[in-house]
């Protein structure tokens, strides 16, 4: 499947706000929100008028790029949430944060998203005692995930769960860190979701 091989740091600094995708760096003076606040390239510092439109594509696309997914799978994921009871909107986050590779995240088992998502790809996570290879796996109240006993001692791993003490579990998911093995109690409302996303926007654009 393609993925976006370019800067992470060009993408936050597209979106004008820190999307957290390169882990512990995002939490230093290094950032680059933090050391160049306007979008890359020559126009970066040229004032943009803004529209409608333009406020949706880029609330749309904020929240790929905090999520890591392409147009034709967040596409997918609004024909479901569309199809669903309930706003829209909600239950689009909802489906995106169920997914496997935000879970580990979540979790405090990976520094990022695209981390996650290598763990997960090589093995590494285990739902309710089995292997699951696919990121986009999305996982159901009451399921265990934790990392295989062989990956347990991997640095990566260990370098994730330091890094998980200035990370906040949100409250529908716990965890236990010292067995590496977290509960999804529920699925998540949106109060509990904490993404900067304003998903009417993405609605509203995709009603068009």
């Amino acid at each position: 499947m393609a993925r976006y091989t370019g800067a992470d740091c060009k993408l936050c600094r597209r979106e004008g706000s820190k999307l957290f995708l390169k882990g512990d760096r995002c939490y230093t003076d290094k950032c680059a929100v933090e050391r160049r606040p306007y979008p890359p390239g020559e126009a970066g510092h040229k004032r943009v008028k803004e529209g409608e439109y333009r406020t949706q594509l880029r609330e749309k696309q904020k929240a790929k790029r905090i999520y890591g997914l392409l147009e034709k799978q967040f596409h997918h994921y609004y024909e479901i949430a569309s199809r669903q009871d309930g706003i829209t909107g909600e239950n689009l986050l909802r489906i995106i944060e169920t997914r496997l590779d935000n879970i580990v995240y979540r979790l405090g088992f990976a520094m990022s998203r695209d981390e996650a998502r290598q763990s997960i790809r090589h093995g590494h996570v285990l739902v309710n005692g089995k292997r699951v290879d696919i990121p986009s796996y999305r996982v159901r109240a009451n399921d265990v995930i934790s990392i295989a006993p062989k990956a347990s001692e991997l640095l990566v791993i260990k370098r994730a769960v330091v890094a998980s003490e200035r990370v906040e579990v949100p409250g529908w998911l716990e965890v236990d860190i010292e067995k590496l093995q977290g509960t999804v109690l529920a699925l998540p409302t949106r109060e509990q979701i904490d993404s900067d996303i304003r998903e009417q926007l993405i609605v509203e654009l995709y009603s068009k």
